[in-house]
């Protein structure tokens, strides 16, 4: 039985034959081995075509920006797992990455359909600023979290963000999605009556997409950067394990309390 829609059975991917490996119709030895960083390749993989210099920048910078942020609960999940089965590194990497969702580290999408919303808001009533306290003003009423605004540690501001937006101007890339976000951190501190920091989630989304990286490729960032923090934290767990503590310090932190009639 067919489960979705018929049609034509191919890739434009990747191919491999006896004596070399396409990849994106380029030759991967002898075309690209040697003359794309891995940035570059990534995004060739993803879209079809290499990036442009803006767009392997602040898809870099993206990927540092994300790879790292201590002990978050998805290394900390990698990290039980590998102390669980050592020589099973792939399924503590797998472990930590089915870690990333909306609430952590995974809200880069739903900042750029934010940005989106308000961009065509904007172009209807023909003004940011109304767009924006448009859409702030639901979310609140609806008691809905603003994507990409306010952050459990870092406050006043996300130092991470504070330099992306810096960067997008310097290179000057700073474009409608940064000015939407901008409009936004306007917003929410009027509707919710606080300042409310952008994150680095709102930042990525919107600079990624003034220098036109693709919704895909936006969505796809926090788990290829995380991916990298994943590694280094099973090398080192490895090394110097602290998986089984963190687990037996959490269970002394949580307050066990007996069903009623036990």
């Amino acid at each position: 039985m067919l489960i979705g829609k018929p049609g034509a059975a191919r890739t434009a991917i990747a191919a491999a034959s006896s004596d070399r490996v396409m990849v994106r119709g380029r030759d991967l030895a002898r075309d690209l081995m040697g003359t794309m960083t891995f940035t570059e390749f990534a995004f060739l993989l993803a879209v079809g075509r290499a990036p442009t210099g803006d767009q392997r920048f602040f898809l870099d910078l993206s990927l540092v920006a994300l790879a790292e942020h201590g002990l978050t609960p998805s290394v900390q999940a990698a990290r039980m797992t590998l102390d669980a089965d050592p020589a099973a590194l792939q399924g503590a990497i797998a472990a930590g990455v089915l870690g990333c969702g909306t609430v952590i580290l995974g809200a880069a999408d739903l900042c750029r359909r934010l940005i989106e919303d308000v961009l065509a808001r904007a172009d209807a009533c023909g003004s940011l600023e109304v767009a924006a306290l448009a859409v702030a003003r639901e979310h609140k009423k609806e008691r809905m979290p603003l994507p990409g605004y306010g952050h459990p540690l870092h406050k006043p501001v996300d130092p991470r963000a504070e330099r992306m937006i810096a960067l997008a101007r310097e290179c000057g890339v700073a474009g409608r999605s940064v000015e939407a976000a901008l409009a936004l951190t306007r917003a929410a501190a009027a509707v919710w009556e606080k300042p409310l920091p952008m994150n680095v989630s709102m930042t990525i989304a919107a600079t990624l997409r003034d220098v036109g990286v693709p919704p895909g490729l936006i969505r796809a960032v926090p788990i290829l950067a995380r991916t990298a923090g994943l590694i280094a934290h099973c090398i080192e767990e490895a090394e110097t394990p602290i998986g089984f503590l963190m687990a037996s310090k959490g269970e002394e932190a949580i307050l066990h309390s007996a069903a009623d009639g036990a």
